[in-house]
């Protein structure tokens, strides 16, 4: 039987090595993004290197409605679905109280909205697999709060939290649930969300998109609950863990300041 993987955010960065990672293992690919022409481009590039089956739905999840056209579209292609990997996500740089609100708002709707939205609807599709997978990609801001990046912190908080919940729900199931915390990353991150000021000094301990998106895949294939990779990046999310909370915002501050 062939098996399929969805993957959001697929276009660029992270997203875009995990969905070549998953054709080289075999699996035909559904891929979402913001750019048709990139998914378009993309799916062209996979299917001739890769020959597995490629559809993608362009759409941006921060409009409403967006997770339920992403479903119906899948049901219309009444395939099955083997993994979900909830990837999109993007940030903004600045106080909270300057920042224009209907832009954090939208920001939230992707971030946190769309991994549960996608997630409600695909779980019962992954549920009729021998072995599913959900990769839902938080961040190692998830482990403490970020001045400057308040909202986009908190989200991805909510995103591990909500991914370990789901796991224990999940466990007597055949769907497995990981949750991928990556630090910096040389992604289009950094850029849109207006940190060039600080890109010179995010360049210096970024990883590469197939460096996270390797360690990842095989962190969810492996049933992990929390994937953090590298060494730099295990040891700040663990010293946040367990450091007094006041001194991680006044260290997270400095590094983020603008």
């Amino acid at each position: 039987m062939k098996k399929y993987a969805l993957v959001t955010g697929a276009s660029k960065g992270i997203g875009k090595s995990i969905a070549w990672l998953l054709a080289q293992k075999g699996y035909n690919l559904l891929l979402v993004a913001r750019s048709e022409a990139e998914l378009n481009a993309l799916s062209v590039a996979i299917t001739s290197a890769h020959q597995v089956e490629v559809h993608f739905y362009a759409t941006d999840l921060s409009n409403p409605g967006a997770a339920a056209a992403i479903a119906a579209w899948f049901t219309g292609l009444s395939v099955p679905l083997s993994i979900l990997v909830n990837n999109a996500g993007y940030g903004q740089w600045g106080n909270f109280d300057e920042l224009p609100l209907p832009g954090q708002m939208a920001m939230m709707r992707v971030n946190i909205d769309a991994v549960v939205e996608l997630s409600h609807y695909f779980i019962p599709f992954l549920k009729l697999q021998q072995q599913a997978y959900i990769l839902n990609v938080s961040s190692t801001t998830a482990y403490q709060a970020v001045p400057t990046m308040a909202i986009y912190a908190a989200a991805k908080v909510f995103v591990l939290s909500f991914s370990r919940a789901l796991r224990y729900e999940l466990k007597n199931t055949p769907v497995s649930v990981s949750c991928l915390c990556p630090g910096p990353t040389d992604t289009n991150f950094v850029h849109r969300a207006g940190m060039d000021a600080i890109a010179e000094l995010a360049a210096k301990f970024n990883m590469t998109p197939d460096d996270v998106a390797a360690i990842g895949i095989a962190g969810m294939f492996a049933n992990k609950a929390e994937i953090v990779p590298g060494f730099l990046n295990k040891l700040s999310s663990t010293a946040a863990r367990h450091s007094p909370k006041r001194l991680i915002e006044r260290i997270t501050a400095g590094l983020y300041k603008q």
